[in-house]
């Protein structure tokens, strides 16, 4: 980074939401410790909420980097609570990555999608939209709310096709429904008032810290306890997935570089079925375990999720093009690089599990 640079962001200040949660901490860290600028995180802490890498990276920083982090713990879904924080926070970047996001817990309870993706971002952007009409002309100029989505609010594909920024809205859970609705809160708050948003849509993400109520860590952490993997269905489901680290080099690429009022598309270009992750995740802990049963012999199958979604892909054409961006980990690579940290890090693993929910399906 170029001394202007360095500058400038040492100017900055950006507000993270969400950044307990897996995506919004892994976003923090790379910004600890590649950008000179003023970081904010609100987050209610909840079930999914894990502020442990955060924490182990400020203690790695010398003190004038971690000096430059601040936690507040604010329910977005409090509009009062909300608006005091940007109020406080004063911020020049906005990132929005606070989000109910696990599909089987919005089917047995969708009103708190419905009230953290929805009244949630409205909130937000209500106070942001207040504290952005107050900013003086430079600042106004440089201001960006970058909100960060799901490939789930386009439905779902058959065995060929992609979705792409242009792509209808066809949410079919109370999940990707919540989601739909807040990226078009967003767009709305873009063309009526003017505010300068972003969007942007990701397929699948995987890596270090994920919590074990997810598709990969739930199996890393299944095999290493010996329990059974239910997978739904014949485990035909498919995802593109994306390994965290490039995606977080994707948001920081949108959210900096990209053009005021458009969407992108975020995907790994690596598709996989359910079944074909839980058997490289059994091949791979084989040779680390070294067992005498296989650990694929865990794998079983159960009744489908209702409304199962077939497969999602993203292209990834116009980020590519537009902001010189493409995903470097393999699937592969980046599987390895899990589960490797998951073997170091099992009291991590186990510890962070007591909470979850049983269900834990991509």
């Amino acid at each position: 980074m170029n001394d202007t640079k360095k500058n400038f962001y040492e100017k900055k200040r950006i507000l993270i939401t969400g950044g307990a949660g897996f995506i919004g901490a892994a976003v923090i860290r790379r910004l600890l410790t590649t950008h000179k600028i003023n970081i904010f995180n609100i987050d209610k802490l909840s079930y999914a909420s894990n502020l442990t890498s955060i924490k182990q990276c400020l203690s790695n920083l010398k003190i004038e980097n971690s000096s430059r982090y601040q936690f507040l713990k604010v329910d977005l879904c409090n509009s009062r609570e909300t608006s005091m924080a940007i109020k406080s926070i004063n911020p020049d970047f906005v990132m929005h990555l606070a989000a109910e996001s696990h599909v089987d817990r919005s089917i047995s309870r969708p009103r708190t999608f419905f009230e953290s993706n929805i009244l949630g971002t409205f909130n937000l952007l209500e106070s942001v939209r207040e504290h952005f009409e107050n900013l003086t002309t430079s600042r106004k100029k440089n201001f960006r709310f970058h909100h960060v989505s799901t490939d789930e609010v386009f439905g779902s594909l058959g065995k060929e096709g992609s979705f792409d920024e242009s792509s209808s809205y066809n949410p079919r859970s109370p999940y990707s429904a919540s989601k739909a609705s807040s990226d078009h809160l967003v767009r709305s708050w873009y063309s009526t008032y003017g505010l300068p948003t972003l969007i942007s849509n990701s397929s699948n993400n995987y890596g270090p810290w994920q919590l074990p109520d997810k598709l990969i860590p739930k199996i890393i952490f299944n095999v290493l306890n010996e329990i059974e993997i239910p997978l739904y269905g014949d485990g035909s489901n498919i995802r593109d997935w994306i390994f965290i680290e490039d995606h977080v080099d994707a948001l920081l690429k949108v959210l900096f570089h990209g053009v005021i009022g458009e969407s992108y598309c975020i995907g790994g270009n690596q598709e996989k079925t359910n079944l074909q992750i839980a058997l490289l995740i059994c091949e791979y802990l084989d040779k680390s375990l070294q067992r005498k049963t296989p650990n694929s012999k865990l794998i079983s199958f159960v009744n489908d999720r209702l409304g199962h979604d077939f497969r999602y892909k993203l292209n990834i054409n116009k980020i590519s093009k537009e902001l010189n961006w493409n995903p470097n980990f393999s699937f592969e690579l980046g599987l390895e690089n899990t589960i490797n940290w998951y073997l170091k890090n099992r009291e991590w693993l186990n510890s962070s599990i007591d909470n979850l929910t049983n269900n834990f399906y991509a």
